[in-house]
């Protein structure tokens, strides 16, 4: 039994729709690697979320959490690169950095819930 209903939890739809963001952002992109790198990083985020939820405990919730806020650290790093590349313009990327830590923090916000 899941801990909790993942679709439900706002932190899980934000980083849904940051990763359609993402993906939206540089499919195009020709740089294949970093594109690759940068959609699974956005896309590992929702994913360990509803990963950790189904698997029915607290502790095991709170490492997928881990691993999700992991992989908010690695796309946010990704970004950068990008944008120092010029693939991303600056509002993009403003806005992608800020819902990327906003989320982040509330990775960690759930986890510190979870460890109570």
């Amino acid at each position: 039994m899941a801990y909790q209903s993942f679709e439900n939890l706002e932190v899980w739809q934000r980083a849904c729709r940051l990763t359609v963001q993402v993906f939206q952002t540089f499919g195009d992109c020709k740089l294949y690697a970093l594109r690759d790198q940068i959609t699974r990083a956005a896309l590992s985020v929702p994913s360990n979320i509803a990963e950790g939820a189904e698997r029915g405990t607290k502790k095991e919730f709170a490492r997928f959490l881990d691993i999700a806020k992991g992989s908010g650290g690695e796309f946010r790093t990704q970004l950068y690169i990008a944008k120092k590349l010029r693939l991303i313009k600056e509002p993009e990327f403003k806005t992608m950095k800020r819902e990327s830590t906003e989320i982040s923090a509330m990775l960690e916000g759930l986890r510190r819930t979870l460890k109570t």
